[in-house]
């Protein structure tokens, strides 16, 4: 796997993470991560694993030497036990700090589009705290902030389309005009590979060449999958509560407020110049039969 160097990704074995490390290894790279599930049955036996040791800043500045890049997807999706959004923050600084520590020579970030330090939803504040550190801490950075990515192993596109196929009704809040523009995984892990050659400190939105709305997104999945459920439109505090039922049947958290919130105020959509190739209308009609045939669970992928 030529040359000396190597590059670490946090999350090689998770989902954006996965796709920036297989993208990384096809160009012949070193590819080492840092992950909480270091032994992790089935994982790529290509990929070094060592575990987070955030506990340890000495441990985890050595697990960064001799890297030549970070490219960092770490963070959470929701408050669970000990793992919480300020937690995750912190773990950040500490992390971007023993990059800096360890000479890494660039750090690509994965973020999401519309970060806000003032907004309510703690995921888009915290992102921008984190964005706003790893420009503090380190002297050659690009920060990729996509909208909604799709593509295989995506557990959103999954179980949207297991709802949607099992369910005689399926809940839209609000009016369901709100804007999306999905970008593909592999578009994602090429943006972040470009930026990573790269000098100057940079923030690219990661978007795909097509809008639609929430709901005409939810139509081409319906579609795809064969499924019959009926689209009513209910008010958020509804889509709520039938999200929270939904995920308690099945032991899972299916969507949270800030994602609702999120999507209702068109936080994954962005007007930036386009920066993905693959269309999801094409991808979703391909991947359609083999989507939704059992739920993914979020809870037992990452804290199981």
């Amino acid at each position: 796997m030529g040359g000396g160097g190597f590059d670490v990704v946090t999350g090689a074995f998770s989902y954006t993470g996965s796709g920036i490390a297989h993208a990384l290894l096809a160009q012949g790279r070193r590819v080492r991560t840092l992950t909480g599930h270091p032994g992790r049955p089935g994982a790529d036996p290509r990929i070094e694993a060592h575990p987070y040791r955030f506990d340890d800043p000495g441990a985890l500045t050595r697990s960064l030497e001799g890297a030549d890049r970070l490219f960092n997807t770490y963070w959470v999706r929701f408050d669970r036990g000990d793992t919480t959004f300020d937690g995750a923050i912190d773990r950040s600084g500490i992390l971007f700090r023993a990059a800096e520590r360890a000479g890494v020579k660039r750090v690509v970030h994965v973020s999401v589009t519309h970060p806000d330090i003032d907004s309510r939803f703690p995921y888009f504040r915290g992102k921008a705290i984190v964005e706003r550190m790893l420009a503090e801490t380190c002297t050659s950075w690009a920060v990729v902030r996509p909208t909604v990515i799709f593509g295989p192993g995506d557990i959103l596109m999954n179980n949207l389309a297991w709802l949607l196929q099992r369910f005689p009704v399926f809940a839209i809040a609000g009016d369901g005009t709100y804007r999306v523009r999905p970008v593909h995984l592999d578009d994602v892990a090429a943006l972040c590979l470009d930026l990573a050659r790269r000098d100057e400190p940079l923030s690219v939105d990661a978007v795909g060449p097509d809008t639609f709305t929430f709901e005409e997104m939810i139509m081409q999945i319906r579609g795809a999958v064969g499924g019959r459920s009926r689209i009513v439109h209910v008010a958020p505090r509804l889509a709520r509560a039938a999200a929270a039922a939904v995920g308690l049947a099945v032991r899972d958290v299916l969507a949270t407020d800030h994602e609702l919130g999120g999507l209702m105020t068109e936080k994954a959509f962005s007007d930036a110049p386009t920066t993905g190739q693959i269309r999801f209308a094409k991808w979703i009609r391909e991947a359609g039969p083999g989507l939704g045939c059992r739920y993914a669970s979020e809870i037992r992928r990452h804290f199981r």
